[in-house]
């Protein structure tokens, strides 16, 4: 077999998830209700009033669940903390039973010859801390730097790998400025504020693993880049302003200490005068970077659209997904190359890729057929040995997702799973994607060759 496109041996396999999209059981055992408990309770903002009080029923299910991500061959798994389900007023009082859960995930992980790979916030604040401001408060930044310390001291002797943030920009863009996602706000205002601040927690979060953590921490950004519509200067512009606004806006002050000059021109008087000495919180130093990765978008300039003044336009005879995304895997590789040329030789991880494609709620048999997604996964695959080639310090790839699961305000109707989930019944049923995938990482890669 070729061996054109073999990966390294100590290259790092693993699948992803998060805490409220898979867990059930958020109030259980003494956990405190997130912003996402509060927001999918809210008449209307989930698509078939869909919300995540059982989900996969990981919660109770996760020791199965190690299982098929050992019948995967997986090094690693990424997952995140329910922050509320440790600290359930956000700051002050630990919940000892759910420091446990994760505690007992992490050992049946490494029973299983599994790194475990945490993340500390996938989204999901204490509403404790939201009816304090939530993003917004300054204080922000020191409740997560609080609450992380926490995880370091009772996890990091087993925790090889943390993240501190995960997409912060869906957290603002959807939380803050369109309302799509939890808290719900829609002002303009509030967006960069809130973003700010999630950097400054990201980079106090750091600094307490400075003092306390042995192992490696770094920050998580879904990347997705921009290209012009035509080369024309108000598109190429346009192109520059929404990749300023969902790629820079987080990346920068975290490796650069610095903001790029086009979100001035993005949010205009909504843009605040930062005080520069926040920069020296939010630039740390981190062992490595994540980078979720899914889709490009092409934009041409929109007067209407605000704050970008730019709109994505649809790009003919191309496979869409089930959630409207283009798969375009040449993506992958400039945005893994353009990563190395901006903010240096970091080591980094794709810490999501994936692709939602129509599947059935309920399966027949043992084996699900989703040709598009093993497509899909094999381009992406191809796409990160060629940056690999090309010179970028990639070091892991993570398949998004291992569960079909609760895609958020669009409920559980967008499924993105290397494993099929019956929600009425929670079976589990491999996908042909998962025995893809499996043959991926026993081959080292080398099942990829035509």
């Amino acid at each position: 077999m070729s061996g054109r496109f073999l990966f390294p041996a100590d290259f790092v396999w693993g699948a992803a998830t998060s805490a409220y999209q898979i867990e059930g059981s958020p109030l259980a055992d003494g956990a405190g209700p997130s912003i996402w408990q509060r927001f999918a309770h809210t008449p209307g903002m989930m698509a078939n009033g869909d919300h995540g009080d059982v989900a996969c029923d990981h919660y109770r299910r996760y020791r199965d669940d190690v299982k098929l991500m050992q019948a995967l061959g997986l090094t690693s798994y990424r997952f995140s903390i329910n922050w509320s389900r440790v600290l359930p007023e956000g700051t002050g009082r630990i919940n000892p039973a759910g420091l446990d859960f994760y505690s007992r995930l992490v050992d049946t992980l490494l029973e299983h010859g599994i790194a475990p790979n945490a993340t500390l916030f996938h989204w999901d604040l204490p509403a404790a801390l939201d009816d304090r401001g939530g993003w917004l408060n300054r204080d922000s930044a020191h409740w997560f730097a609080e609450y992380a310390e926490i995880m370091f001291k009772a996890l990091d002797d087993r925790v090889p790998m943390w993240s501190t943030l995960n997409e912060p920009w869906v957290v603002t863009d959807g939380g803050y400025l369109h309302g799509t996602v939890a808290p719900g706000h829609r002002n303009t205002y509030e967006a960069p504020i809130a973003a700010h601040n999630l950097m400054r927690a990201s980079g106090a979060a750091i600094q307490a693993y400075r003092a306390v953590g042995r192992q490696q921490i770094g920050v998580v950004f879904n990347i997705e880049p921009k290209y012009p519509a035509s080369d024309r200067n108000e598109d190429v512009a346009a192109a520059a302003r929404a990749h300023a606004y969902m790629n820079q806006q987080f990346a920068d002050p975290a490796l650069l200490g610095s903001y790029p000059p086009q979100l001035r021109e993005c949010f205009g008087d909504a843009w605040p005068a930062f005080p520069a000495s926040d920069f020296g919180l939010t630039r740390q130093k981190v062992d490595f970077v994540g980078v979720n990765y899914y889709t490009r978008a092409v934009v041409r300039h929109d007067p209407v659209q605000h704050p970008l003044r730019a709109s994505p336009v649809r790009q003919p005879n191309r496979t869409y997904t089930e959630t409207g995304w283009e798969v375009y895997e040449q993506g992958l590789v400039d945005t893994l190359t353009w990563f190395k040329d901006r903010y240096g030789d970091l080591p980094l991880y794709v810490t999501e890729n994936g692709a939602a494609f129509y599947d059935p709620p309920v399966v027949e048999g043992d084996l699900l057929e989703d040709p598009l997604r093993v497509d899909y996964f094999r381009r992406h695959l191809k796409a990160v040995h060629a940056a690999m080639r090309a010179g970028v310090n990639v070091k892991g790839y993570y398949a998004w997702s291992l569960l079909d699961n609760l895609e958020w305000s669009l409920g559980f109707a967008k499924r993105f799973g290397l494993y099929h989930v019956d929600f009425a019944t929670q079976k589990r049923t491999p996908k042909a994607s998962a025995r893809f995938y499996a043959d991926v990482i026993a081959s080292d890669g080398a099942c990829l060759a035509p």
